[in-house]
């Protein structure tokens, strides 16, 4: 049986109740500005202190990329939530974006989609080598 810890006005904080989001980096920002716009579709915004901007995502949820040298993770960096995965797949395929395929023991895909106890997910890479998902959650 899985546990879940609740707030209760003992355990909330500030930072408890605050908002979040992922930062991911950019070796190129031109370029990865290019894909989440053109190619995904999202909103971006230049930040004024430069070398940065914003992607504004759904319920008013963002994204902040920055200018860095490559890095390399080796894990999900950022998840998208949809209602429709596989109409969002069907989409971004349009745009030429490719989903990783994962045979694992803990891990198995079948065109590009893994079925999780919670949900379903499927894996790409920006243009910056950033693990991103899409995932749909089961109510």
């Amino acid at each position: 049986m899985k546990e879940v810890f609740t707030m209760t006005p003992e355990t909330k904080t500030r930072v408890s109740t605050a908002s979040a989001f992922p930062v991911l980096p950019a070796e190129d920002l031109a370029r990865a500005r290019k894909f989440y716009h053109d190619t995904l579709g999202f909103e971006v915004e230049d930040m004024p202190e430069g070398h940065q901007f914003m992607i504004h995502a759904g319920h008013d949820t963002r994204i902040l990329v920055y200018e860095r040298e490559r890095t390399k993770a080796t894990h999900t960096a950022a998840v998208l939530m949809v209602d429709d995965l596989s109409a969002a797949m069907t989409e971004m395929r349009h745009h030429g974006v490719r989903f990783a395929e994962y045979d694992m023991p803990e891990l198995k895909t079948v065109h590009g989609v893994a079925s999780l106890p919670n949900g379903d997910s499927a894996w790409f890479t920006d243009s910056e080598g950033n693990i991103i998902s899409l995932t749909r959650l089961h109510h």
